[in-house]
């Protein structure tokens, strides 16, 4: 299980890289760019979750540049690698307990939540392209499956 992860996270590092690059190359701003500042903090947020570490204070919806998504997208990917590496195949089904941005506690597994930060990459990169591609933009592939067979 930690190889399907550790491909799905590879992807996923993969669709971030051409966004932020599509994003650079445009001069985009504005709702693309807190988008993918967004994706970006709600990663570093459920790793945290994952290892019981404290929340990060930076806000849910932070105000950077386009120039540091690079810097965040690329520490976020060798963190998430590192956690996926140090997991055993019981850690999987493992329960992770712990509270929303409200305060509310909840209980989930583990690889439902490496499903969930996957999955909501994938929905803010849409909301990006989608925002992109009404100005004009050209996007690149980034099919998950373009991608695997890519790699194979």
């Amino acid at each position: 299980m930690t190889n399907y992860f550790k491909r799905l996270f590879d992807y996923d590092q993969f669709a971030n890289k051409q966004m932020i690059d599509l994003l650079l190359k445009t001069g985009a701003a504005g709702k693309p760019i807190d988008l993918m500042a967004h994706l970006l903090v709600a990663q570093q947020r459920w790793l945290t979750r994952c290892k019981y570490l404290p929340e990060p204070q930076t806000p849910l919806w932070p105000n950077w540049e386009t120039t540091s998504l690079a810097t965040f997208a690329n520490s976020n990917f060798n963190e998430w690698m590192e956690y996926l590496d140090s997991l055993t195949t019981d850690d999987f089904d493992r329960i992770i307990t712990y509270k929303n941005t409200k305060g509310v506690t909840f209980n989930d597994k583990l690889s439902d939540i490496l499903a969930h930060v996957i999955n909501h990459g994938t929905h803010h990169r849409a909301q990006i392209g989608w925002i992109l591609k009404q100005s004009g933009t050209e996007l690149p592939v980034s099919d998950y499956i373009m991608y695997i067979r890519e790699q194979s």
